[in-house]
């Protein structure tokens, strides 16, 4: 039986197929033709037409701030991968399903989760909040009484959690992540250097030069995108120190978020974390200097996963593998 993990993060769709690890890796984006609505390419063939595209195609993301904003383009997606995942014989064996989502999701927005992976062929679906699988992922003991804490750093949401017996005791989602870095980059170059840069090349910037904490040596890049006075293609420098200043709000944001999620913890817990610290996972978590950061603020030891991508996906499918031990964080 092929049961199926996933974690559909606004960024990227990671797929875990029990028993042969991850198989899909794929930006969660969709090319369509403007007029039939006819899918041109999907993933990180898509991904490659943002801010490329000629008038009659558009590159959309089904997914904002972790929730399914286009319904249609999500099912289209999810099919398309579990499609190539499941190859054969795809409509005889529908699998059970574990999908990521974040902990701050409405009831509406599960049901919108639940109905794009149910019509994309599957025969069960199970929500799991991210922070909880992130921590199955990195290996925690989440369904002993001892308390660990995940702070999980994505595309669209970070979320923070606190986790002991099976359930999450305190936590903090907060729709402010990776992408709102980007979006202030692109604000910060456009008013400081009148150049219009897209957000493939914001991203490009944060991953280069940018960082929450200052650097024991600072970086500069060049930065090309369209003079907005003439129009002209222009190449401009900058710097580490810039950009850290220009994504300061977006990161104190995340910070706030683990302090008020620490501010909530039952006290039997807080000492527990204490002892273990807190460990950092997902894509945004790799921003320079962020762990030291939070290290700063918080006075706790932070450690970073060793491939904190992959976290939330390799929880879901270790759930998988150990139903009944799981049985307890799943939602149905």
């Amino acid at each position: 039986m092929a049961d199926i993990a996933i974690d559909l993060g606004t960024a990227n769709t990671l797929i875990e197929v029990k028993g042969e690890g991850l198989v899909v890796n794929e930006p969660s984006v969709v090319a369509v033709d403007r007029e039939t609505r006819k899918v041109r390419a999907i993933g990180l063939e898509a991904k490659r037409m943002l801010g490329r595209t000629p008038e009659g195609i558009l590159a959309v993301r089904p997914m904002r701030d972790g929730v399914i904003a286009d319904v249609d383009m999500a099912d289209l997606m999810l099919r398309h991968f579990l499609e190539r995942v499941l190859p054969r014989g795809f409509f005889r064996v529908k699998p059970r399903v574990v999908i990521g989502v974040p902990s701050g999701i409405t009831e509406m927005e599960k049901r919108a989760v639940r109905a794009a992976v149910m019509s994309a062929g599957a025969r069960s679906v199970y929500l799991i909040s991210e922070p909880m699988a992130a921590a199955i992922g990195v290996g925690l003991p989440v369904t002993s009484p001892r308390g660990s804490m995940v702070v999980n750093v994505g595309g669209g949401t970070s979320e923070i959690g606190v986790v002991a017996l099976s359930g999450i005791v305190a936590d903090a989602s907060i729709r402010v992540a990776g992408y709102e870095m980007d979006e202030a980059i692109v604000g910060y170059v456009r008013k400081s250097r009148n150049l219009l840069i897209g957000e493939a090349t914001a991203e490009g910037v944060k991953i280069q030069v940018g960082s929450a904490y200052p650097l024991e040596e600072e970086r500069e890049m060049d930065v090309t995108g369209r003079d907005l006075v003439n129009g002209i293609p222009k190449t401009v420098r900058v710097n580490s120190i810039e950009i850290r200043e220009c994504i300061a709000e977006p990161v104190a944001a995340i910070v706030s978020a683990v302090r008020r999620a620490l501010e909530v913890t039952p006290p039997e817990l807080a000492s527990d974390i204490l002892d273990a610290g807190i460990v950092m996972t997902g894509g945004g978590a790799q921003l320079r200097g962020l762990g030291r950061l939070l290290e700063r603020e918080t006075g706790l030891s932070i450690h970073l996963d060793e491939q904190p991508l992959t976290c939330v996906v390799r929880g879901a499918a270790r759930v998988l593998e150990d139903w009944d031990l799981y049985q307890g964080v799943l939602s149905h």
